[in-house]
């Protein structure tokens, strides 16, 4: 009862650290992991623990004692005969040896291809509408087939060398036993009046073979669970890339002035792509700066940047004169305002999605933020009001979706606001309502648009067209169209399509 009492509470502060762990892991971990692997770690490896935990006392201890105790009393009696009885250990432990080191080779791969499972159902119905959309689910089928027979036989090589274990033990304890009466009988030439002596040692060897059998098996679950211990603590001793340096302080309340100082970039798996090259501009507080472009051209790269989800590697980004490396990322990112076309909502109350952190918001404030983004009116039609428990973005339209999260990001009252084709999934009346709502709301506010139909962006203080060479042009939506140049044939193209 001690035993799985204190394995269990291991086993949950372990998931616990584990998940505060991967909070603070930057983008580039997640984006380099499918999500279905991560969770394998930290439900089935984390629970693989717990047995292990358990049995490493109540199994380990009792057999490890006994072996001790048999061999003391052993080595007392007859130092000769003891010795004969653990003449075959050295071959037990070579064995033991090689399949450890073979058994963990093999565990390791078949927790892979578990996790591979994971990834692959995950990312299957995550994309359940395309794979029905392309009436791919036969196909869906025999990938999954592959997926788990490539599991299966993992699976059963692993156990294979797993197994080898115990004849090796029934081996070496026969070949044990042989040793004892062959060199009792023929060597020590021990008689009938030392029968006794020789029946005595046979309990003994029996005593002695026997928690090893128990080792044995506990060794097994050990191996096995070894690779999942191995994949948890890949994960919390992963350094978080983007961390605050020592030193850092809390950024004071901001107005929202952001100066780029020759900034260089390039993402930490392709070192040697740079995305952005000494880039250089200053935008004023209470500015409405619109990027645009081509696919690639890093404008998405800029405003990620601007909320440090990445470090520059080369120059500084200042806010308010703070380079943001100087100052703590809570405080930093509590100031602003980020909204994706990733229009995520829990499996939680619309209220709860819309006042998501920020909970010390009143009702008043949420229905404001929800009617300046049209959003009120659909909810209240909703079957329960603000009080609708939402399953994930099931029953609500992508427009619709697209607009509670919007509420909930100016529900926050940035001081910085960062849309990255934020309207992409609205419609054109929508899209209207919106804009005309968080006109106010949005007034003084420092806001960085990325937006792929240039209509959307007409009135910005500042348009930047930017590609891989950095800002080819800047200016009004009136100005850059005058000169002609490429913003001019990126709004002709809108207008075409």
């Amino acid at each position: 009862m001690i035993m799985a009492r204190i394995s269990n509470r291991i086993v949950l502060d372990i998931r616990e650290e584990m998940y505060a762990h991967l909070q603070t892991l930057g983008l580039c971990f997640f984006d380099s992991r499918a999500t279905g692997k991560i969770l394998s770690r930290m439900i089935g490896d984390v629970d693989s623990l717990k047995d292990v935990l358990s049995s490493s006392v109540t199994t380990l201890l009792p057999s490890f004692f006994t072996i001790i105790a048999v061999s003391v009393i052993m080595l007392i009696k007859s130092p000769a005969l003891a010795l004969a009885a653990f003449a075959t250990l050295p071959f037990l432990a070579a064995g033991v040896f090689v399949t450890m080191i073979t058994g963990h080779r093999r565990w390791q791969e078949e927790k892979q291809k578990k996790s591979n499972i994971n990834a692959y159902v995950h990312e299957n119905f995550s994309g359940i509408r395309i794979v029905q959309s392309f009436t791919a689910e036969e196909e869906s089928r025999e990938a999954f087939k592959r997926v788990v027979e490539e599991h299966r036989r993992a699976w059963i090589d692993a156990v294979v060398i797993m197994d080898a274990v115990s004849p090796v033990i029934d081996v070496t304890w026969a070949a044990g036993s042989f040793l004892l009466y062959y060199i009792a009988v023929s060597i020590l030439g021990l008689g009938g009046t030392q029968v006794g002596t020789i029946l005595a040692f046979s309990t003994y060897l029996t005593m002695f073979w026997s928690p090893i059998r128990s080792l044995a098996s506990l060794y097994n679950q050990i191996v096995n669970n070894l690779a999942g211990a191995e994949r948890i603590f890949e994960i919390l001793d992963q350094e978080p890339e983007i961390r605050d340096k020592e030193g850092a302080f809390i950024l004071p309340p901001i107005q929202g002035s952001v100066v780029f100082d020759h900034v260089d970039f390039a993402y930490p798996d392709e070192p040697e792509t740079p995305v952005l090259t000494d880039l250089s501009f200053a935008v004023e507080a209470g500015s409405t700066i619109a990027l645009v472009g081509p696919t690639g051209a890093g404008k998405t790269t800029i405003t990620n940047l601007i909320a440090r989800f990445y470090d520059v590697t080369g120059g500084e980004i200042r806010i308010d004169g703070y380079a943001v490396q100087d100052v703590t990322i809570k405080s930093l990112r509590s100031q602003m305002g980020i909204m994706t076309q990733e229009n995520f909502l829990f499996s939680d109350t619309v209220r709860e999605n819309i006042r998501y952190g920020k909970l010390d918001t009143t009702q008043e404030e949420i229905e404001a933020a929800a009617k300046a983004v049209g959003a009120h009116d659909f909810i209240m039609r909703m079957e329960n009001g603000y009080d609708t428990k939402l399953d994930g973005a099931a029953g609500l339209s992508v427009g619709q979706r697209q607009l509670i999260a919007f509420a909930r990001v100016l529900l926050r009252k940035p001081r910085i606001l960062i849309l990255d084709e934020a309207t992409s999934s609205i419609d054109t009346h929508t899209e209207l309502l919106v804009q005309r709502g968080i006109a106010a709301l949005l007034k003084g506010r420092t806001s960085f648009v990325v937006a792929h139909r240039l209509s959307t962006i007409r009135h910005a203080d500042q348009i930047f067209v930017v590609d891989q060479q950095g800002i080819l042009e800047r200016g009004t939506h009136e100005e850059l169209l005058r000169k002609k140049g490429e913003y001019y044939k990126l709004y002709q193209a809108s207008w075409e399509e």
